[in-house]
């Protein structure tokens, strides 16, 4: 009798301990920047970016983000594609669990932009990576981002110029086994995202923006600040 109560007991306190994992209703904090850079006659380049995830608006890591990769541009088109690296750094949930785990990543990327009327411009980004995570197994995931910059006092987004930014990007992973006995579901995970941005220069910019996160186990509200930099 005594067992089986001490069993109920580990039982009932890891339960809580897993549903403490997470906050959803805490406020989480993303300060990103991103960059690019174009040579015109070649129509290769180069992007990247460096991104620092809270769990909350400052100093409990969720993830250290470092990417980078080569694009081509084909002449005559706006088309964009990149073939890249990424290392994620993710840190578990909470102050007093420190752990982390770390992830290489590999990615290949294709970016078609095209305006709608004078003031409405979309991106369609297609993703696809390849994921060696550590103590898992080798992990494919399909990304696919909808971007839309709505201009607001210029009809061209230049120097002086504010916008509203919005965003929806899916996650879609390509198996469900991932090592070990473990497995995850198809769908990995959405963010829906909106944001005002203001254009310092030609090709620089900043947005202030809120990104609402939901996967399968629950659903989070992000703080975003990113600058994006081209040269």
């Amino acid at each position: 009798m005594m067992k089986q109560l001490f069993l109920l007991i580990i039982i009932l306190l890891s339960g809580l301990n897993v549903s403490a994992q997470v906050n959803p209703d805490a406020l989480g904090g993303w300060y990103m920047y991103f960059w690019n850079t174009k040579a015109r006659k070649s129509g290769l380049g180069a992007q990247g970016d460096i991104q620092y995830r809270n769990w909350n608006v400052m100093g409990d890591l969720e993830q250290l983000l470092l990417r980078a990769g080569l694009t081509y541009s084909p002449k005559g088109t706006k088309a964009k594609f990149t073939l890249g690296y990424a290392f994620i750094l993710t840190g578990d949930y909470g102050f007093t669990n420190p752990g982390t785990t770390n992830e290489h990543r590999i990615y290949q990327e294709a970016l078609i932009p095209h305006k709608i009327g004078k003031r409405i411009y979309l991106n369609h980004r297609f993703r696809f990576e390849q994921r060696f995570v550590q103590n898992q197994a080798f992990r494919m995931r399909i990304r696919y981002n909808l971007f839309i910059n709505i201009a607001l006092n210029k009809s061209e987004l230049k120097k002086g110029a504010f916008y509203i930014g919005l965003y929806n990007e899916l996650f879609i992973n390509t198996g469900k086994d991932i090592g070990n006995g473990a497995t995850v579901e198809i769908f990995d995970r959405n963010r829906l995202y909106g944001a005002l941005g203001y254009h310092i220069l030609d090709n620089l910019k900043v947005q202030l923006g809120y990104m609402y996160q939901s996967n399968n186990s629950y659903g989070k509200g992000q703080l975003q600040l990113s600058v994006h930099h081209a040269f």
